[in-house]
């Protein structure tokens, strides 16, 4: 949940994790910089196109002069120990793939629909699990989940503008997930709308 907009983000190394990782950082909006002697062929398509910085050889000291977040998925154990060390000394954000102990974060496993991001961790225990959990819930929770997070911001900025305060409580009590994923999920948008609108005005 970090805001990444335009910040330099470091992944070393080169190989499907380092791209897996670079993607979700470029998904954020972030500059990437790849650091490795080699590249996978998804990573040089990358890098062809300038979706990524490419740095073609070893991590070396300094390389993360300026970054505001590092990723370290290199190969070599004793490399991504050197790259922990380098970023706890500089105060940069760090996260060593599948090493918890020498990370100052751990990603956990996400579902985006849209404006909504659901996540889940098992803090670094089974990457592999909360990757299942998270294919569990893609079967779940489609897209009428993003078009609710819409309808409720519309709602929630109308009744400010009106000067209607809503107790928190009373949110809950309105969000009435099937009925309103139901009518969402029919096409009944407005319907959805005016149904939630008008039970959030009761307690306003």
């Amino acid at each position: 949940m970090l805001d990444v907009k335009g910040k330099r983000c470091v992944v070393i190394g080169g190989g499907p994790v380092a791209l897996r990782k670079a993607q979700s950082l470029l998904e954020c909006g972030a500059a990437v910089e790849v650091i490795s002697p080699e590249l996978c062929s998804e990573l040089e398509e990358l890098a062809a196109n300038g979706s990524v910085k490419a740095v073609r050889r070893p991590y070396r000291r300094g390389d993360l002069r300026g970054a505001a977040l590092v990723i370290a998925a290199a190969d070599d154990g004793e490399v991504n120990r050197s790259v922990s060390q380098e970023a706890s000394e500089s105060g940069i954000l760090v996260n060593v793939v599948d090493v918890p102990g020498l990370s100052s974060f751990i990603v956990p496993s996400s579902l985006r629909r849209g404006d909504m991001t659901l996540s889940v961790s098992t803090n670094g225990k089974s990457p592999a699990l909360a990757r299942r959990i998270r294919a569990e819930l893609e079967e779940s929770i489609g897209e009428e989940y993003s078009l609710l997070a819409s309808l409720a911001e519309e709602v929630r900025s109308e009744l400010k503008q009106d000067g209607v305060t809503v107790p928190a409580e009373a949110w809950q009590q309105a969000l009435d997930l099937d009925t309103l994923l139901g009518l969402l999920r029919s096409g009944r948008r407005e319907e959805a709308k005016q149904r939630l609108s008008e039970s959030l005005r009761k307690h306003g």
